[in-house]
């Protein structure tokens, strides 16, 4: 939590607080795409993703409805948002962002 400096302290919420949640972004290649349940039945329902150290793992928060009927193909990059790491080094709370422009 961040306070401000020149505010006093109080109990409970206040508008002198605010919530400092740091994103890294990264990005990994499509290996795989999952069939979607529910909703997403018929589309993608994640990408299976591989970060430059070889670690694998599902994507599927953060794509559009668009993007489930068209997923990024194999073998292209996609960038990626995440929270940090698990004791197994999985991204956690991994979330697309999008596919990096051609350069």
């Amino acid at each position: 939590m961040l306070h401000r400096a020149d505010a006093p302290w109080t109990a409970g919420r206040s508008d002198t607080l605010l919530k400092l949640k740091p994103m890294q972004d990264e990005e990994a290649v499509v290996v795989g795409h999952e069939p979607g349940r529910g909703r997403h039945q018929g589309r993608v329902g994640a990408l299976r993703v591989r970060r430059a150290d070889g670690r694998e793992f599902r994507l599927g928060t953060g794509l559009s409805d668009a993007q489930r009927e068209l997923p990024p193909p194999l073998g292209s990059k996609v960038t990626y948002t995440h929270r940090g790491f698990t004791r197994d080094g999985v991204p956690r709370f991994a979330s697309f962002l999008r596919v990096p422009p051609d350069l």
